[in-house]
């Protein structure tokens, strides 16, 4: 009888955090379409009226994924990401950068996915920590000009791979790089400086990770470097 009830209880958790699980992106996808176009996100709007916010990071706070349950774990730490910066922009509202704000990624916590946890910590413990995929670096947006665009979306399990692949593509050809082919010279993000380590993984190099997505391919000699980051807020 006991094993019963565990099993019960167990089943009940479960089904109970797959449905917390569908209502947090299914809100996430509703919230990045009222409030993100461009790229760039309507702060001052979600200032005014934070309840949806706050209700996205309450369902959040509830949702056990384990990470063998991969697209779900990922979908749903990468999405809780781009929310928790929104709402860290928002609690320091005005601002003119992230950075403006002391411990913005590495102090300040969330309630998030039964943890408490910064913002480092999810995309450098659970994400990048857990799985070797560049591609994680096309969909945190950080809350600056300089991250790859936000999308005014929800990354979905289901679909997750392909946005993956989407949105990694539209960053390599579009403002990631600056590209002067007569001169062979490639101007790159300074993501792909601070974390080369996860565009070189398995002996690759960095021109063959952007050959790998670029519709105009950049010669394998090319000199690369970096340009600097745009740390103003991405606001509308």
């Amino acid at each position: 009888m006991k094993l019963y009830t565990f099993l019960f209880a167990l089943s009940l958790t479960i089904t109970m955090s797959a449905q917390n699980l569908e209502t947090f992106l299914s809100k996430t996808n509703t919230f990045m379409n009222q409030h993100v176009k461009d790229g760039k996100v309507a702060y001052a709007v979600i200032h005014k009226n934070q309840t949806e916010l706050n209700d996205i990071l309450e369902i959040g706070e509830g949702i056990s994924i384990q990470k063998s349950d991969v697209n779900n774990y990922q979908a749903f730490w990468i999405n809780a990401y781009n929310i928790a910066v929104i709402k860290g922009v928002i609690d320091n509202y005005p601002t003119k950068s992230p950075l403006d704000n002391k411990g913005f990624f590495d102090k300040t916590t969330y309630n998030l996915g039964g943890k408490t946890i910064t913002l480092n910590d999810i995309e450098h413990k659970l994400l990048r920590g857990n799985f070797k995929d560049a591609r994680f670096h096309f969909v945190l947006v950080c809350g600056a000009i300089g991250c790859p665009p936000l999308i005014d979306k929800a990354y979905m399990p289901n679909t997750l791979d392909a946005q993956l692949e989407e949105q990694t593509k539209i960053a390599i050809n579009g403002s990631f790089l600056k590209v002067n082919a007569k001169k062979k010279k490639v101007e790159a993000s300074k993501i792909m400086e601070w974390y080369k380590e996860d565009f070189t993984m398995n002996g690759t190099t960095e021109i063959d990770f952007i050959n790998a997505y670029r519709t105009e391919k950049i010669p394998e000699n090319a000199k690369l470097s970096y340009f600097e980051y745009n740390w103003n807020l991405n606001k509308q």
